[in-house]
Protein backbone atom coordinates (compact mmCIF):
# COMPACT_ATOMS: atom_id res chain seq x y z
CA UNK A 1 0.00 0.00 0.00
CA UNK A 2 1.74 3.11 -0.46
CA UNK A 3 2.26 5.79 1.44
CA UNK A 4 2.30 9.50 0.82
CA UNK A 5 2.57 11.55 4.07
CA UNK A 6 2.77 14.87 4.48
CA UNK A 7 5.99 16.31 4.61
CA UNK A 8 7.28 16.28 8.13
CA UNK A 9 9.69 18.31 10.12
CA UNK A 10 12.49 20.31 7.45
CA UNK A 11 10.55 18.54 5.12
CA UNK A 12 11.17 14.86 5.92
CA UNK A 13 9.25 12.55 4.10
CA UNK A 14 8.99 8.72 5.15
CA UNK A 15 7.26 6.29 2.30
CA UNK A 16 7.43 2.72 1.52
CA UNK A 17 11.41 1.90 0.33
CA UNK A 18 11.59 1.31 -3.78
CA UNK A 19 14.53 -0.87 -5.26
CA UNK A 20 16.27 2.23 -6.09
CA UNK A 21 16.31 3.36 -2.45
CA UNK A 22 18.80 -0.07 -2.05
CA UNK A 23 22.58 1.70 -2.46
CA UNK A 24 21.51 4.72 -0.10
CA UNK A 25 20.34 1.82 2.44
CA UNK A 26 23.59 -0.29 2.50
CA UNK A 27 25.34 2.82 2.66
CA UNK A 28 23.65 3.83 6.40
CA UNK A 29 23.98 0.19 7.64
CA UNK A 30 27.65 -0.38 6.41
CA UNK A 31 28.32 3.26 7.98
CA UNK A 32 27.32 1.70 11.41
CA UNK A 33 30.29 1.00 13.19
CA UNK A 34 28.14 -0.10 16.18
CA UNK A 35 25.88 -2.66 14.54
CA UNK A 36 28.41 -5.30 14.06
CA UNK A 37 26.48 -6.84 10.84
CA UNK A 38 29.35 -6.94 8.58
CA UNK A 39 27.10 -4.66 6.05
CA UNK A 40 29.45 -3.21 3.24
CA UNK A 41 29.10 -1.68 -0.21
CA UNK A 42 31.37 -4.33 -1.64
CA UNK A 43 30.03 -5.24 -5.23
CA UNK A 44 30.12 -8.17 -4.45
CA UNK A 45 27.47 -8.46 -1.51
CA UNK A 46 25.05 -6.64 -4.00
CA UNK A 47 23.23 -10.12 -4.36
CA UNK A 48 22.27 -10.52 -1.11
CA UNK A 49 20.89 -6.99 -0.24
CA UNK A 50 18.33 -7.41 -3.47
CA UNK A 51 17.55 -10.60 -2.76
CA UNK A 52 16.72 -9.71 0.97
CA UNK A 53 15.19 -6.41 -0.30
CA UNK A 54 12.87 -8.84 -2.80
CA UNK A 55 12.02 -11.12 0.64
CA UNK A 56 10.90 -8.01 2.22
CA UNK A 57 9.14 -6.29 -0.53
CA UNK A 58 7.04 -10.11 -1.21
CA UNK A 59 6.29 -10.50 2.35
CA UNK A 60 2.58 -8.74 3.30
CA UNK A 61 3.37 -8.58 6.64
CA UNK A 62 6.45 -6.74 6.25
CA UNK A 63 7.04 -3.21 5.34
CA UNK A 64 10.55 -0.94 4.97
CA UNK A 65 10.38 2.44 4.78
CA UNK A 66 12.81 5.18 4.02
CA UNK A 67 12.69 9.18 6.11
CA UNK A 68 13.88 11.31 2.86
CA UNK A 69 15.38 14.63 3.60
CA UNK A 70 15.76 17.08 0.72
CA UNK A 71 15.61 13.96 -2.14
CA UNK A 72 18.20 12.18 0.25
CA UNK A 73 17.37 9.11 2.14
CA UNK A 74 18.73 10.01 5.61
CA UNK A 75 17.13 7.31 7.57
CA UNK A 76 15.22 3.41 7.35
CA UNK A 77 13.11 0.69 9.54
CA UNK A 78 11.35 -1.99 8.87
CA UNK A 79 7.62 -2.79 10.27
CA UNK A 80 6.46 -6.48 10.57
CA UNK A 81 3.05 -7.17 11.96
CA UNK A 82 2.47 -10.81 13.17
CA UNK A 83 -0.52 -12.29 14.98
CA UNK A 84 0.13 -14.72 17.42
CA UNK A 85 -1.88 -16.91 19.97
CA UNK A 86 -1.06 -15.18 23.33
CA UNK A 87 -3.51 -12.41 23.72
CA UNK A 88 -6.38 -14.01 22.29
CA UNK A 89 -4.91 -13.77 18.87
CA UNK A 90 -3.16 -10.51 19.64
CA UNK A 91 -1.34 -9.23 16.63
CA UNK A 92 2.05 -7.33 17.24
CA UNK A 93 4.76 -5.04 15.95
CA UNK A 94 8.08 -5.40 15.59
CA UNK A 95 10.11 -2.37 14.60
CA UNK A 96 13.45 -3.07 12.82
CA UNK A 97 16.93 -1.76 11.51
CA UNK A 98 16.06 1.66 12.70
CA UNK A 99 19.55 3.48 11.22
CA UNK A 100 19.46 7.53 10.50
CA UNK A 101 22.51 8.73 8.70
CA UNK A 102 25.06 9.40 11.85
CA UNK A 103 25.59 12.89 10.78
CA UNK A 104 22.14 14.14 10.65
CA UNK A 105 21.28 12.81 14.58
CA UNK A 106 19.35 14.76 17.09
CA UNK A 107 17.30 16.44 14.24
CA UNK A 108 14.27 14.59 15.43
CA UNK A 109 14.81 12.21 12.31
CA UNK A 110 14.54 9.10 13.98
CA UNK A 111 11.32 10.49 16.52
CA UNK A 112 9.87 10.95 13.05
CA UNK A 113 10.18 7.33 11.73
CA UNK A 114 9.35 5.36 15.45
CA UNK A 115 6.00 8.02 15.63
CA UNK A 116 5.68 6.87 12.17
CA UNK A 117 6.21 3.14 12.72
CA UNK A 118 3.88 3.55 15.87
CA UNK A 119 0.92 4.95 13.65
CA UNK A 120 0.54 2.34 11.02
CA UNK A 121 1.52 -0.29 13.98
CA UNK A 122 -1.78 0.85 15.39
CA UNK A 123 -3.29 1.02 12.04
CA UNK A 124 -2.71 -2.27 11.32
CA UNK A 125 -4.44 -3.54 15.04
CA UNK A 126 -1.51 -4.32 16.58
CA UNK A 127 -1.50 -3.97 20.77
CA UNK A 128 2.18 -3.98 21.03
CA UNK A 129 5.25 -2.10 19.15
CA UNK A 130 8.21 -4.22 20.20
CA UNK A 131 12.49 -3.40 19.25
CA UNK A 132 15.55 -4.92 20.32
CA UNK A 133 18.29 -2.74 20.58
CA UNK A 134 22.48 -3.82 20.72
CA UNK A 135 23.40 -2.90 24.59
CA UNK A 136 26.31 -0.80 23.32
CA UNK A 137 23.52 1.47 22.38
CA UNK A 138 22.98 3.49 25.12
CA UNK A 139 22.34 6.61 23.42
CA UNK A 140 19.51 4.94 21.57
CA UNK A 141 18.04 3.97 24.98
CA UNK A 142 17.43 6.62 26.01
CA UNK A 143 16.21 8.05 22.76
CA UNK A 144 13.43 5.28 22.91
CA UNK A 145 12.74 5.47 26.70
CA UNK A 146 12.13 9.47 25.60
CA UNK A 147 9.57 7.74 23.33
CA UNK A 148 7.75 5.92 25.57
CA UNK A 149 8.97 2.15 25.20
CA UNK A 150 10.14 0.53 27.98
CA UNK A 151 12.59 -2.19 28.76
CA UNK A 152 10.58 -5.13 29.96
CA UNK A 153 11.80 -8.23 28.71
CA UNK A 154 15.29 -9.44 28.55
CA UNK A 155 16.37 -10.48 24.85
CA UNK A 156 18.37 -13.59 23.76
CA UNK A 157 19.64 -14.20 20.69
CA UNK A 158 22.03 -17.44 19.07
CA UNK A 159 24.15 -17.15 16.05
CA UNK A 160 22.97 -20.01 13.60
CA UNK A 161 24.93 -21.60 10.59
Amino acid sequence: MPVTPEPGPGGLVIREAREGDLPALVELFAADAVGGHGDTTAPEAGEAYRAAFADIVADPRAQLYVAELEGRVVGTFQLVVVTSLPGRGARRALLEAVQVDATLRGRRIGEAMVRFAMDKATAAGAATLSLTSSKRRTDAHRFYRRLGFANSHEGFKIALG
